[in-house]
């Protein structure tokens, strides 16, 4: 993501850390996969916040006091749609999901996977996606927003 500063010369676009918040979605206390995310996040150049199991309230509350650009939960123990839903609603009630790209990454089935794109969610990772299918789409999706006006 690039955004323009005044520099002595006048205005000069410089890149922007992409900041990503991470969390589990409530009591799930499978976090190695997450873990192992966000590490490879970061490695890739973007600013990594971490704040473990989290209900959805606390999350849109992180997101906001940390302001951040993409907000990336974890289940996997059932609760994507249980928890998911509630946390993409906080977040429209909290006016987040035009400006933030929301992630999901878990175990779950190929129609829950479609399910989690209906309700808002812009990317759903599941078992199998590759370090490389996560960095890019994350860094596509927050372009976007950045190019459709919808990034701060």
């Amino acid at each position: 993501m690039r955004v323009r500063k005044s520099g002595l010369g006048g205005p000069i676009s410089v890149a922007k850390k992409i900041k990503v918040l991470l969390a589990k979605l409530g009591l799930d206390v499978h976090n190695r996969g997450i873990i192992t995310v966000a590490k490879e996040l970061g490695d890739a150049g973007m600013e990594i916040v971490y704040i473990g199991n989290s209900l959805p309230g606390e999350i849109v509350q992180a997101a906001i006091q940390e302001d951040v650009d993409v907000i990336g939960v974890s289940s996997l123990g059932g609760a994507h749609l249980t928890l998911g839903k509630p946390l993409l609603d906080a977040a429209r009630q909290e006016k987040l999901t035009g400006s933030v790209v929301f992630a999901i990454g878990g175990v779950f089935p190929p129609e829950d996977a479609l399910r989690l794109k209906e309700i808002g969610y812009d990317a759903v990772f599941t078992p199998g996606a590759t370090r490389d299918e996560i960095v890019n789409s994350i860094e596509g999706l927050v372009e976007g927003k950045t190019a459709g006006g919808g990034m701060k």
